[in-house]
């Protein structure tokens, strides 16, 4: 039986892959997986990577791949907290849970800087994460912008005052998972890697270009890794059904960019209805979720309602967020039934 639940709670993609990628599947000769790739006889690791390295203008040498974002992480902050006696790793305060797992892994041990409720948003105090960073000295400091669950980020400006102001061997991972879906300038990318050598931007496949279950993870380092370099790639190529998916995908942004534009309705549409109504408050996203402070003594009858429709969304239970909802902006239909849903619920307890 085909499965028909609406999964609003896990920020994957309720919309179609781009024509592209569709033809890339059908047209992938299955005898191209009986071969390496030869492109690592080059010195280089794929052709994602030389690709990437056209679009963002960062050198190929510095551009990385991983399995997924998450795998970045996983590399990323195993290596340098496995070098040497600083084992500490900065974390914002409300952030994905995955982060301080991981430190865990290599015998780390994390602590977390806050993340300040302002109106209708949350916000990084810069001037904070800096004093922390400087107070602490961590051998990472983790940014995520934007940032899951509250839906906030950094702007280029913000994250070269943290760059300049913070210990030169403490590195910085800024997770931009959802940095897309926004704005499509990357144009601050490759002159902030240039000149931070204590620096990785990581990205994904998973979430603008909605690509999820391809596990393909990106991002660009500073110069002189070559270690970590050597750690995290591949010596004998990538996955050659994935690069052939993954360069139908960075050749679409049209196709992902107007559905972008259905989540941007989907966000007015949360604070259109629900912005004004007593015991909530619509967060700013800009990223493919919305975080939503509602009254918490209808979250049974909202569950019950929610899953009579075979739809799932996200009832926090971080410390800090245990009154909010998060969800996933889906197509029009499945944003205006959560919207009614909520509505119905609400006002039927009023």
């Amino acid at each position: 039986m085909e499965n028909k639940m609406n999964f609003l709670d896990r920020n994957e993609f309720n919309f179609e892959p781009s024509q592209k990628v569709v033809e890339a599947i059908k047209n992938f000769d299955p005898k191209t997986l009986c071969f390496y790739t030869r492109i690592y006889d080059q010195g280089k690791k794929s052709v994602i990577s030389v690709r990437l390295s056209e679009i963002y203008g960062v050198p190929e040498e510095q551009v990385l791949l991983t399995y997924g974002g998450e795998d970045m992480l996983k590399n990323a902050i195993h290596y340098f907290l496995m070098l040497g006696d600083n084992k500490k790793i900065l974390i914002p305060e409300f952030s994905w849970w995955y982060y301080n797992r991981v430190a865990s892994e290599c015998g780390g041990t994390f602590e977390m800087y806050p993340l300040h409720e302002q109106d209708d948003t949350f916000a990084y105090d810069v001037d904070e994460v800096i004093e922390y960073t400087n107070r602490i000295h961590p051998r990472m400091l983790l940014l995520a912008s934007p940032n899951n669950p509250t839906g906030n980020g950094l702007t280029p400006e913000e994250t070269g005052r943290i760059m300049e102001n913070i210990p030169s061997d403490t590195m910085v991972l800024i997770d931009e998972a959802y940095a897309s879906f926004i704005c499509m300038d990357t144009d601050y990318i490759a002159p902030l890697v240039n000149k931070y050598n204590n620096l990785i931007i990581s990205r994904t496949l998973s979430k603008f270009y909605g690509l999820p279950g391809l596990r393909v993870g990106f991002g660009f380092i500073g110069k002189g890794h070559d270690q970590f370099l050597s750690y995290t790639n591949k010596y004998l190529g990538y996955n050659r059904f994935s690069e052939a998916v993954a360069l139908a995908a960075l050749d679409s942004d049209e196709h992902y960019r107007h559905v972008a534009d259905d989540m941007d309705w989907g966000r007015q549409l949360y604070k259109k209805e629900l912005g004004s109504l007593p015991g909530f408050k619509v967060y700013k996203s800009v990223a493919n979720f919305i975080l939503i402070k509602y009254p918490v003594e209808i979250k049974e009858q909202l569950q019950q309602a929610l899953a009579a429709q075979d739809y799932k969304i996200k009832f926090m239970g971080d410390k800090g967020l245990e009154s909010c909802l998060r969800i996933t902006l889906g197509r029009k239909e499945q944003t205006q039934t959560v919207v009614d849903t909520i509505l119905k619920v609400f006002n039927a307890q009023s």
